[in-house]
């Protein structure tokens, strides 16, 4: 298993990409460029990255495919088409992108989502989205989310079938899932779930944390990783009985020092448990 995360210094040729990535400790990064960037340059980084033993762990196609008006949607569809387009041409592990919300906010809740016209649209979209394009090397993936699909692994299952397409795989962030008292402190058979349905398929995951509050009726908040109530001994142990460049990815913190102790906090879990990070 790889950790990564946002950079914070010059990436902009690959050997000061390479140096912030190795400044770091990281094993793995997020894709350094977009898909704006010429094959040229893409082949720099991809090549960079290969010499220095870097994985690229995901590009992010953040969009809302499902958006209820007619021009964001089709954008957001063709977005989808070029950020993985992108990914196959630089060789990272994924695609990554939610499902989408049929409301107005991107990443919303929405009444419809979890309905079975939205679950068939998500399949449509991604068929669409994967055909355009079809990978070779790299894969579409959905992120879970507490309030769309898929938002169990069992969903996870079913959109997997119903897909049914090579070029789709699983992007796994758990923390999504923490959605409700039940889960939080149940985490680990959910982490563990997780693992025994999906774990053949992931391709990257997402690093954070959950913290429950006193105050009725349920609040969650989002934390840096070690903060909360996520089991990462359980996380980390189901994640190095997979391929060894499966990424770890530390995300939506605000400083490079809160990235810093994210990571040293996953470390010393890692290290208790006798994992290692390549």
């Amino acid at each position: 298993m790889r950790l990564g995360g946002p950079l914070f210094a010059d990436t902009s040729d690959p050997d000061k990409w390479v140096a912030a990535v190795k400044k770091a400790g990281y094993g793995a990064a997020y894709c350094p460029v977009d898909n704006a960037a010429c094959d040229e340059v893409v082949n720099l980084y991809a090549a960079a990255a290969k010499k220095a033993n870097l994985v690229i762990a995901e590009v992010g196609a953040w969009s809302d495919p499902l958006h209820p008006d007619e021009t964001k949607r089709r954008e957001a569809r063709e977005h989808c088409k070029k950020q993985l387009d992108l990914a196959e041409r630089i060789g990272a592990r994924c695609c990554v992108n939610i499902s989408g919300s049929r409301g107005e906010l991107w990443d919303g809740h929405h009444p419809d989502n979890l309905t079975k016209e939205t679950f068939e649209m998500i399949v449509a979209v991604t068929r669409e989205i994967i055909d355009a394009v079809k990978p070779k090397r790299t894969y579409f993936t959905i992120e879970p989310m507490p309030w769309m699909y898929p938002d169990s692994p069992g969903s996870y299952v079913r959109l997997l079938k119903s897909i049914d397409r090579a070029g789709f795989a699983v992007h796994l962030d758990p923390a999504n899932l923490l959605c409700s008292p039940q889960r939080y402190y149940g985490n680990a058979d959910l982490i563990r779930e997780c693992f025994a349905k999906l774990g053949p398929n992931v391709r990257s995951c997402h690093a954070k944390d959950i913290l429950m509050s006193p105050k009725l009726t349920t609040h969650l908040d989002e934390v840096r990783a070690g903060l909360g109530n996520m089991d990462y001994r359980t996380y980390l142990r189901e994640l190095s009985k997979l391929e060894p460049n499966v990424p770890l990815m530390l995300e939506h913190l605000n400083t490079e020092e809160e990235y810093t102790l994210a990571a040293e906090y996953i470390r010393s879990v890692a290290a208790a448990e006798k994992l290692e990070f390549v």
